[in-house]
């Protein structure tokens, strides 16, 4: 975990990041406030920006339940709240991430609607969420797609990210072959984000 990370607001899609502490600044999209003191993703990563980018084009957020996997600072679950959805389980299996995301929920009056756990899927007691979101690695991807595609309702959205260009084809075959489709997808400088739909 870093401490006391130095950044400034910017603006990511219709957000802007701002650092705890911070005021507003003059032009402001969608304010989300992060912790100086965090885990990984404040939005820097291309794939943290991805999927922020995906999230603002899903049309039905409101009111939905979501699942982060690998949340990190819980920056993404934390925006689909802020779009309108109605909860969110941020889950992260190192402690100063589930930690980090849960004064980030704090710093943004979401408290009560974002669940913040330490562990592993089979941590979960919830199931059926209509957007599952997982920014971690490939070979994490892969192995969990069964689990992932399972955790999420019929007709519910899967947002994948933190894949490498090589492993593209692998991860689209191994999800659309569970009974997904692919809704977009965004190509980065090294890595890939799928947004698919649960049929």
């Amino acid at each position: 975990m870093t401490n006391g990370r130095i950044f400034t607001p910017f603006q990511l899609g219709g957000f802007t990041i701002i650092p705890e502490g911070e005021p507003l600044p003059a032009t402001c999209g969608i304010p989300l406030y992060l912790s100086r003191k965090g885990a990984f993703g404040s939005g820097e990563h291309e794939t943290t920006a991805a999927c922020l980018g995906q999230l603002e084009k899903i049309p039905a957020l409101a009111g939905c339940s979501v699942l982060d996997l690998g949340s990190g600072t819980g920056i993404l679950a934390i925006a689909a709240l802020l779009l309108g959805a109605g909860s969110a389980v941020a889950i992260d299996i190192e402690w100063p991430a589930a930690l980090s995301c849960s004064m980030n929920a704090a710093l943004n009056g979401l408290e009560n609607k974002v669940l913040s756990v330490c562990g592993e899927l089979a941590a979960l007691a919830e199931t059926g969420f209509d957007l599952v979101i997982a920014n971690i690695y490939a070979d994490i991807l892969l192995p969990l797609a069964g689990q992932l595609v399972d955790l999420t309702l019929p007709g519910g959205m899967i947002l994948l990210s933190g894949i490498p260009l090589q492993d593209k084809y692998d991860v689209w075959r191994r999800y659309t072959n569970l009974g997904c489709c692919e809704v977009d997808a965004a190509i980065g400088e090294e890595f890939v984000t799928y947004l698919l739909k649960k049929l």
